[in-house]
């Protein structure tokens, strides 16, 4: 069995990560940390979980983590990862960073975070369908949640070279912003309610431009603009991706069936995706139509923030990182309607 722990494990991420480790077949739920609640029982703040897990939050130090994990999952708020890292990887545990500490190069998440790096050591990007490498990695770094959506929409095209201008439209749930209330989640401003933010500046523009240009190294007109809706989870994206020549609707299909062969989290539903469809699951749906005469393509996804963009793509890496097939524990129909 697959020892793991959680540093971090009281908020959302945290939760699921929880949520998803207690039935997986080869994992046994090591350890649970949380500064504040040390002692606590995890069902306190996790009730849903209530009758599925006895342990109790800890705060024990990086050498006790370490000797009792085989990995280790951080769900801490970004600039706290490098302070665990270190420590944890001193040894033969395999650490996967969900915050976004090390999915960046140490410049740009310096220029973009405004946090100064203290460890630029390189990370594996656990986006694994575009990175298979995670497998053979001991340390990842998960990808944020609106680039997943993003990137998974608009990489088959950037792989053929065919993207001119990439123009991205995404919605949120609120849990993407945290467990912590603020005025943004409070309900009255959120219900009944579209907020955009960070319209042209919002941070994971920089996932999103390091992996598309990754496979297209010319592609460098990319746009990302969030909104919040008044949802609790789940990112929609609809992605205007202006190509180098007119596309059909069936071409389309075709490059993105054989981009995404033997991927088995990336779905490409006949119509238009659906939140509800993907709710508390870890796929990634795909939809498309061309508008060829303005050589313009439409790529819409739908994912769930916390699963496939957080915690579920991190499970994902784990099994990939341990020789497991990779949808272990995950392959879990939505909980819809």
């Amino acid at each position: 069995m697959i020892k793991a722990g959680i540093i971090g494990a009281s908020g959302y991420t945290g939760g699921e990560l929880l949520r998803l480790l207690v039935n997986h077949p080869n994992v046994k739920l090591e350890l649970a940390t949380s500064r504040s609640l040390a002692g606590k029982p995890v069902t306190l703040t996790h009730r849903h979980l209530e009758g599925f897990l006895d342990l109790r939050y800890e705060n024990p130090n990086s050498e006790n983590i370490r000797e009792r994990c085989d990995v280790v999952f951080l769900a801490v708020p970004h600039g706290s990862a490098m302070n665990y890292v270190p420590e944890l990887l001193d040894g033969d545990t395999k650490v996967i960073d969900l915050s976004a500490d090390y999915r960046l190069e140490t410049s740009v998440f310096e220029e973009v975070y405004g946090i100064t790096h203290r460890d630029p050591r390189k990370a594996a990007y656990g986006l694994v369908e575009l990175h298979p490498e995670v497998a053979e990695q001991d340390f990842v770094a998960s990808p944020g949640c609106f680039p997943t959506g993003a990137i998974l929409a608009a990489a088959p095209l950037a792989a053929a070279g065919l993207i001119d201008i990439a123009l991205f439209d995404s919605k949120t749930g609120i849990s993407g912003a945290g467990i912590t209330p603020t005025e943004t989640s409070h309900y009255p401003n959120l219900a009944e309610n579209v907020t955009a933010y960070k319209l042209t500046t919002h941070r994971h523009k920089a996932e999103i431009s390091q992996e598309l240009a990754r496979l297209d190294q010319k592609l460098r007109n990319i746009n990302f603009t969030p909104h919040v809706i008044p949802s609790i989870r789940g990112i929609f994206t609809t992605a205007h991706l202006f190509t180098k020549e007119p596309l059909s609707t069936d071409e389309l299909r075709s490059i993105y069936e054989d981009f995404y062969r033997n991927k088995p989290f990336i779905r490409l539903p006949s119509g238009i995706p659906s939140l509800t469809a993907v709710r508390g699951s870890n796929f990634c749906d795909v939809g498309f139509e061309s508008d060829k005469e303005n050589n313009r393509v439409v790529v819409l996804s739908a994912i769930d923030n916390l699963v496939k963009g957080a915690s579920g793509q991190a499970i994902q890496s784990m099994n990939l990182m341990f020789g497991l097939d990779e949808t272990l524990g995950l392959w879990l129909p939505a909980a819809a309607p």
